[in-house]
């Protein structure tokens, strides 16, 4: 059936926390690379479908080129 979404199973347990941010440390590296990459301007770039539909769903497959 194209388009369904697959619901989460109730019976997972997390690999995770709910925020892997708890596990990344106030002064690590990471952070700083985490406000660079959200300065970048992707349609600059040349990523034109950088905006998500309205679904939340990426613009583009991930293996199709822009």
């Amino acid at each position: 059936m194209a388009g369904f979404i697959d619901g989460i199973d109730r019976e997972q347990t997390t690999l995770f926390p709910e925020r892997v941010d708890d596990w990344i440390s106030e002064d690590h590296l990471v952070r700083i690379i985490d406000l660079l990459v959200d300065e970048l301007d992707l349609r600059a770039l040349g990523f034109g479908r950088c905006v998500p539909a309205r679904t939340g769903r990426p613009g583009y497959h991930p293996s199709c080129p822009s």
